[in-house]
């Protein structure tokens, strides 16, 4: 079984945000980045397909060359071969695209993508994989099995889980269910070096495939000034609500 996990290169959620260019421009000085978390639940349940079922892992990325570290962890934790497609992201159809074209070129039966990255949380790439390449997609999945060619799978749906039955090739948007955080795979020194004679692949593009472009960023207001009320001061609490907050 080839399975292709494609993964997302995305700040660290302590990371300090900045933008510069009068707010139109992310600033990554100083940023930590790190494997999309739902990503790394794919990579993982990837892995367990690797050693029980002899499955070949490729992992993907859209991206410039910095990317390239969080590509070598993906590998040190246990994916057999790294691909970069060297293009400059700007929204989740230039990244659908591209993948997709790779995926025309290069069989898989399994396509693993997190639901959703953290950095903009656009949850549309791997629906739009699945519809330019005409491939199954389940996406929410939070437990898969496969058996030769069938597939059982479970998603998460509003108040419940959903029961699928399909086949291979297939594409998923994982999350955190697929497996659990305790699950997930710390790079050891042994594969930190093996890393290092891994295959990563650098696929150059110039195709421009973008439909949105960012005009601007704008970060939260900060939070304002907290007032404490005791439990016994109920009498307090209503004239604040009233004549402070106006919510009586």
């Amino acid at each position: 079984m080839k399975i292709l996990v494609c993964i997302s290169h995305v700040p660290d959620t302590t990371s300090k945000i900045n933008f510069t260019e009068n707010n139109s421009k992310f600033d990554k000085s100083g940023v930590q980045f790190v494997i999309n978390p739902n990503d790394e639940f794919g990579l993982t349940r990837a892995i367990w397909f690797k050693e029980k079922n002899n499955a070949t892992i490729d992992v993907i990325n859209v991206g410039l060359q910095d990317t390239e570290s969080t590509l070598r962890k993906a590998l040190a934790i246990g994916a057999d071969r790294a691909v970069r497609i060297n293009h400059d992201p700007k929204d989740g159809l230039s990244v659908a695209k591209h993948i997709s074209d790779y995926i025309k070129l290069n069989s898989y039966d399994l396509i693993i993508a997190g639901r959703e990255s953290i950095d903009y949380n656009g949850g549309m790439v791997p629906g739009m994989i699945s519809a330019f390449t005409d491939i199954n997609f389940i996406d929410k999945c939070i437990d898969l099995k496969i058996s030769g060619n069938n597939v059982e799978a479970s998603r998460e749906i509003e108040g419940g889980k959903e029961n699928i039955s399909t086949h291979l090739p297939l594409i998923i948007g994982g999350q955190k269910g697929l497996v659990e955080e305790s699950d997930l795979r710390i790079p050891n020194m042994r594969g930190i070096m093996m890393a290092r004679k891994k295959e990563l692949l650098v696929i150059d593009s110039d195709e421009d495939y973008f439909a949105t472009h960012s005009k601007d960023f704008e970060k939260p207001q900060p939070k304002g000034e907290v007032t404490i009320v005791q439990a016994d001061e109920v009498e307090k609490l209503i004239d604040l609500l009233h004549n402070e907050a106006k919510a009586l």
